[in-house]
């Protein structure tokens, strides 16, 4: 599948993908199982640390995707490791961007019985959440980024408003002693933090799509620091609300602080539903973002019509969301995902970098 010149977007609509690819459930969890690795109210550093990683991680992948123009990684991973190589490369990337989908999927529907639509099954939230996604990227990249550019100012007006808001309870008290047990606790953290930025790994597709791809540097860079300005809020008004012991005892620690206090004289009371609407659009963004790259994967592996791949995979993903039996269950499947990314976003593409130069190093000795 060749990608048409319709199909390209700008350096903004770049950086407001990979954004909405990343701020998903991490609003939601990433409190807790930060907290629960670190153990101390420094929490807050560990997603500085992890959110710098993250930036280093994805300037590779896009340094990684310069080198071959208007190509996507299922493309020039077999240039850069041979044919099966890039085959089994590419479809670990697509294994994993359908599980993601299927986690989404199966956390929207978790978070939505529980807080808004009480007692209805999950099927009945996953399915027609599904096939909106499907009918929406039909019409390819474009409508993706054009929908991540309207929901993007929306999303930081309600969520500044929000968690603003909750100064109310905040104190200042529950975040310390600053570095009180030394940098040993940090380090346990950084990993936990960093996974929470998974998302930027789109550009190994994005890349080959955009109009300026000499500037995806400065897409991936703005796309890493919004989601880390916005964990870094939420980390601290929820460790600042609920205390360090308050937040590893609940399984959605935002949304609990949201619902614990009530502003009388405002528009609204309760802000908790406001917070879970903007919630929803992100990760149907997200869901939206991971569906695509997994079906476009499939159509260039295989030289087919990506069309066919969107509906095939529909089934796939739903099975994947209805495999975790409960909450537990789903939250070890982001763990799973998340080793799995540390392979794919962390180690594969220095190494497929490293071998890409020392390939080029090689034909250029060899020309001269």
């Amino acid at each position: 599948m060749i990608i048409s010149p319709k199909d390209r977007i700008t350096t903004s609509q770049a950086a407001v993908i990979v954004l909405n690819f990343i701020i998903g459930t991490g609003i939601f969890t990433l409190s807790r199982t930060s907290v629960e690795k670190v153990k101390t109210p420094d929490v807050w550093i560990t997603v500085i640390l992890g959110g710098l990683i993250a930036m280093l991680a994805g300037v590779i992948i896009v340094k990684l995707g310069q080198q071959f123009p208007e190509k996507t990684f299922y493309q020039y991973s077999q240039e850069i490791v041979g044919k099966w190589g890039g085959w089994l490369l590419s479809l670990l990337l697509v294994g994993y961007f359908i599980t993601l989908c299927g986690y989404q999927a199966r956390a929207l529907a978790d978070v939505t019985s529980v807080f808004l639509l009480e007692g209805t099954p999950h099927w009945a939230i996953i399915l027609p959440f599904m096939w909106i996604g499907l009918y929406f990227i039909r019409g390819g990249i474009n409508p993706i980024a054009r929908l991540c550019e309207i929901i993007f100012p929306i999303t930081v007006i309600i969520f500044f408003l929000v968690t603003l808001l909750s100064f109310k309870i905040f104190e200042l008290n529950n975040l310390r002693p600053v570095l009180g047990l030394g940098i040993k606790p940090l380090l346990k953290g950084i990993e936990t933090t960093s996974l929470s930025y998974t998302g930027f790994e789109i550009m190994f597709l994005l890349v080959a799509f955009m109009k300026q791809p000499n500037k995806a540097v400065k897409a991936v860079l703005f796309g890493i620091s919004i989601p880390l300005i916005f964990y870094l809020m939420t980390v601290v008004m929820v460790i600042g609300g609920l205390s360090v012991d308050g937040v590893v005892t609940r399984t959605w620690p935002t949304m609990d602080l949201i619902r614990s206090f009530e502003i009388t004289g405002l528009v609204f009371e309760r802000y908790d539903s406001l917070l879970l609407t903007i919630w929803i659009m992100k990760l149907f963004t997200s869901f939206t973002i991971g569906y695509y790259a997994a079906a476009l994967g499939l159509a260039q592996l295989f030289k087919k019509n990506i069309h066919s791949f969107m509906y095939g995979l529909l089934p796939v993903i739903y099975i994947v969301s209805m495999i975790p039996k409960n909450v537990n269950d789903v939250f070890n499947l982001g763990d799973m995902i998340g080793k799995v990314a540390l392979f794919l976003i962390g180690i594969m593409p220095l190494l497929l970098l490293i071998i890409s130069r020392l390939k080029g190093g090689k034909k250029h000795a060899a020309q001269s």
